[in-house]
C-alpha cells in the first residue's frame, strides 16, 4: 500500500472488507468549525471519525499527546481497525491533520496506512459520493500494537539537540514562517511565537499545490534539501502541537528521505516551559 493514495484509487476500493477509512480532522484554537460538525455535514461513505483528542493520553495537559499502546489499541479496535486492515486517513481541510493518523498507525507498528491526497475537499470537488450524519458503530476488531520508539521524540531529546548545536539531528518546523520567525502570533494566545534555536523551517502548507494535492517527488525533494535535509543527518519534525509535523514526515518519506522522528509536544510544550531557549529570527532557511 502506498503512503499517499488518490481519490480515484480510494473510490475503487471503498466497500472492501479490509479497508478502513478515517476522518482525522482537527481545528486550531479559535478557528471556525469543528471536526464533529464537519464530519456530520459530509464524510466519505463508510468513514468514521479518528478523534486525535480522544486517541491521546488523557493524563497529559498538552494537546493530543500520544496515548499508551493499550489505549491506542482499544480505541482503534473500536473503529474496526485490526492488524490486517488497510487504513486510509483524510481530513476536512485537504492534507493538514490526516498525516497525524498515518504517523500514529506507524508509531504503533502498522505500516498498512495511507493518506488521501487532497482529502475531503478534492473528493467533493470531483463530485464523489458523500454521507451525512453520525457513522454507525463499527464492529470491534483486535489490534495488537508494536511500538516503534524511533519515530517519537520528547522534550529531553530536543533539549539535547539544541544544547549540542544541532549536530545530532536537524529540527524541522512545519509552522507558518511568521510564527517561526516570531513576527506572527500563535493560535494558542498564551504562547509566544518563535522557534527552537538552530531549527529550520518548511511550512507544511507549502508541500501542497494550489489544487491541494501533494507536490511531485522531485519538487518535494528540492524543497527539503533547501531546508537543510540530507540523506545522512537524522531529522526531527515539529510544529505547534505535533500534527502538521506529521505532514512533514509524510513529505520526507514521499521525497525518498529516511523517515524522521516527530517531536510530539512540539512548540506548545517547548514555548510553555520557562527553561527552554527561544529564538525569534530565521537563523536557518
Amino acid at each position: 500500500m502506498e503512503n499517499l493514495v488518490s481519490t480515484a484509487w480510494l473510490a475503487g476500493e471503498l466497500g472492501k472488507p479490509d479497508l478502513v477509512v478515517l476522518d482525522c480532522s482537527t481545528y486550531l484554537p479559535g478557528e471556525p468549525g469543528d471536526k464533529h460538525g464537519g464530519f456530520r455535514a459530509a464524510h466519505i461513505p463508510g468513514a468514521r471519525l479518528f478523534d486525535i483528542d480522544l486517541i491521546a493520553d488523557p493524563e497529559d495537559t498538552l494537546p493530543h499527546m500520544v496515548p499508551s499502546a493499550a489505549r491506542f489499541a482499544a480505541l482503534v479496535g473500536a473503529l474496526g481497525v485490526s492488524n490486517a486492515s488497510r487504513v486510509v486517513f483524510y481530513d476536512q481541510h485537504g492534507l493538514r491533520s490526516s498525516a497525524r493518523g498515518w504517523w500514529m498507525m506507524r508509531l504503533f507498528g502498522h505500516e498498512q496506512a495511507a493518506v488521501l491526497d487532497g482529502g475531503l475537499p478534492v473528493w467533493q470537488r470531483e463530485e464523489r459520493p458523500i454521507e451525512t450524519g453520525d457513522a454507525p458503530p463499527a464492529k470491534t476488531a483486535r489490534f495488537v500494537p508494536d511500538f516503534q520508539a524511533s519515530r517519537l521524540r520528547g522534550i529531553g531529546d530536543i533539549k539535547r539537540i539544541v544544547r549540542q548545536g544541532g549536530g545530532e539531528a536537524l529540527i524541522l518546523d512545519a509552522r507558518a514562517r511568521g510564527r517561526f520567525a516570531g513576527t506572527a502570533p500563535e493560535p494558542r494566545k498564551e504562547l509566544p511565537s518563535g522557534h527552537m534555536p538552530g531549527a529550520a523551517n518548511l511550512p507544511s502548507s507549502e508541500l501542497l499545490g494550489p489544487d491541494l494535492l501533494m507536490k511531485d517527488r522531485a519538487t518535494l525533494r528540492a524543497m527539503f534539501e533547501a531546508a537543510g535535509v540530507t540523506q545522512e543527518q537524522p531529522v526531527v519534525t515539529t510544529c505547534g502541537s505535533g500534527v502538521t509535523a506529521c505532514a512533514l514526515a509524510l513529505g520526507m518519506v514521499l521525497a525518498g528521505f529516511p523517515e524522521p522522528a516527530v517531536y510530539d509536544g512540539s512548540w506548545t510544550e517547548w514555548a510553555g516551559r520557562p527553561e527552554t531557549p527561544k529564538a525569534t529570527h530565521p537563523d536557518r532557511p
